[in-house]
Parts: structure tokens; sequence; C-alpha cells
């Protein structure tokens, strides 16, 4: 059986569960005492618990492999390796100071005293800009320390900036870009780590067509080339004769960017009809 730990409740939780539906993972209703929960249809085991604590638990061998933060993962610094990056819930870790200061560079930090969450990820990536700076750890809260005159600056995950701005700071610095990551332990027995490439051809397909659309539109015969130009499939456009005299149905499968990229010059090649669909999975 493979055993995977995920945050027990957080912004990682729902999107772990939604993974697993994607990949066609059926979960049973879990045991919310024991805080476990076993797969209908896969052999897996799922295992709710604090974020912070997943990176120990996947080295400790308590679970083969866990989804935290990619923050997360470096801060614990634990003997285990990522195994995927997962594509979603990206945010940053950033330097931010009172809004009424002036910054002109990282240079500005020299000296000055940071409080963080993430004390290990802060001294390394500070230390790779050559500043050196005071650190004070402490446990949440991260945006009073300025207000209450406990440090100079904070370092602290930030998604869309507003809890800074209401506590009266400006993000100036980004020091670390991140996501969710699946991780796993090392030396896996060799069934456990069939399991895990079956699950990680499962991730696969979903993020394939996550990142995709599947296309059809009608053009007239002597604009194809120009089209499949415009379209080229996983191999080549699938083109569907019309019962109209001299059309065909072009059929494809396009990035959502190079779709609203390439619109206007389908239109103008003489596409018409264009529909697009999403596709569930996609197996290459």
């Amino acid at each position: 059986m493979l055993t995977l730990a995920i945050q027990k409740s957080g912004r990682l939780t729902d999107k772990s569960m939604n993974l697993l539906g994607e990949c066609g993972i059926s979960i049973q209703d879990g045991d919310r005492a024991k805080l476990k929960a076993k797969a209908k249809n896969f052999d897996l085991e799922i295992l709710f618990m604090r974020d912070d604590d997943i990176p120990e638990c996947v080295s400790d061998e308590i679970a083969d492999i866990g989804i935290v933060g990619e923050n997360v993962y470096l801060e614990k610094d634990r003997d285990i390796n990522i195994v995927k990056r997962l594509g979603f819930s990206q945010c940053r870790l950033s330097i931010g100071i009172p809004k009424e200061q002036k910054y002109n560079g990282i240079e500005d930090l020299q000296g000055i005293t940071v409080a963080t969450s993430y004390p290990k990820i802060l001294r390394n990536e500070m230390e790779k800009r050559d500043v050196e700076i005071e650190i004070h750890e402490i446990s949440g809260s991260v945006e009073i320390a300025p207000s209450i005159e406990l440090a100079d600056a904070v370092f602290d995950i930030v998604s869309t900036g507003s809890t800074l701005r209401s506590n009266g700071l400006k993000e100036v610095e980004t020091l670390l870009e991140s996501e969710a990551v699946l991780v796993g332990r090392k030396n896996m027995p060799e069934n456990v780590q069939d399991l895990l490439e079956d699950l990680l051809f499962r991730i696969d397909s979903v993020q394939r067509a996550n990142k995709r659309k599947y296309i059809l539109l009608n053009a007239p015969n002597d604009s194809i080339d120009e089209i499949c130009d415009i379209l080229p499939g996983i191999k080549s456009p699938t083109i569907i004769p019309l019962k109209k005299d001299g059309w065909s149905s072009i059929h494809s499968v396009i990035s959502e960017d190079d779709f609203w990229n390439n619109i206007k010059a389908l239109e103008d090649a003489g596409a018409e009809g264009v529909l697009t669909f999403p596709i569930e999975k996609m197996i290459l």
C-alpha cells in the first residue's frame, strides 16, 4: 500500500483531494478521530496531518509520500526528495517593510531585524545575496512585528499582498517562489514504488489535460494548410470532410495560451464556428 500524507485543513487540502479525484481515485469517508482514509479503487491510504509535520512524517517513513508547499519542504530540510511539482497553490515568500519607508534595493536590508516563521529559508536566501540581517523567529502573526517594534521588516508568504497592506506594510523583495510539491521518502520498496509510478502517470495525464483544450472549427479546404500551420496537433490536426462541398472540420489540441494568441490568425485564415472543450485526461 502507498501511504500519502496531506494537510488536514488549509489551502492545500481541497486541491490535494481534488487532484486525487481527477486521477480517478475515490476516497472512502475517513475516520476523523484517527485522521485516516483509504481509497476505494487504488491501493492508497491517506494520513491527514499538520503541514509542518508532513516532511518529518515522510522522512521517518510513516508515510511514503506527502503533499506540502515547497516553502515547508525547504524550511524543514528533511532527507526527502521532491518527486513532482504539482502546479497549484503558488505563492511567494517576500520581504515586507513599513509602507512609508523608502526602498532602493536589497542593500537597504543590510543590518535590519526581520521577523519570520521561515528562518532557514530567509537565512539561505539572504546569504546568496550577501546581505547580513538579524532574524527574529516567531510563529504566526508575523505582519504585526514592525508595528510593535519587534522587528524592522517581515518575511512571509504573500499571495495577494492584502495582509501586508492591512498591517501598514508593502512588499519590496521576493526571495522565493513556491508551489505545492509531492515529496517522497528514499529507498521505497519495489511494490510501493510501482504504486507511486502509477499515481505519477495519472497526475501527468491530468496536468497535461489541464493545460490544453480540444478545439474544432470549420474551414474552406483551400485554408486547411494555413490553419494547420497555426494549429499543430499532438502529431497533426484531424481533418474531416463536411457535407458542404469544399469545406472540412478541423480538430486539434491546443494550449489555453496558444489559443488566445492565435484566435485572430485562425479567423483571418477563414476559420468559422470555432469551439473549444475541456480535456479531462490526456494520455500520450
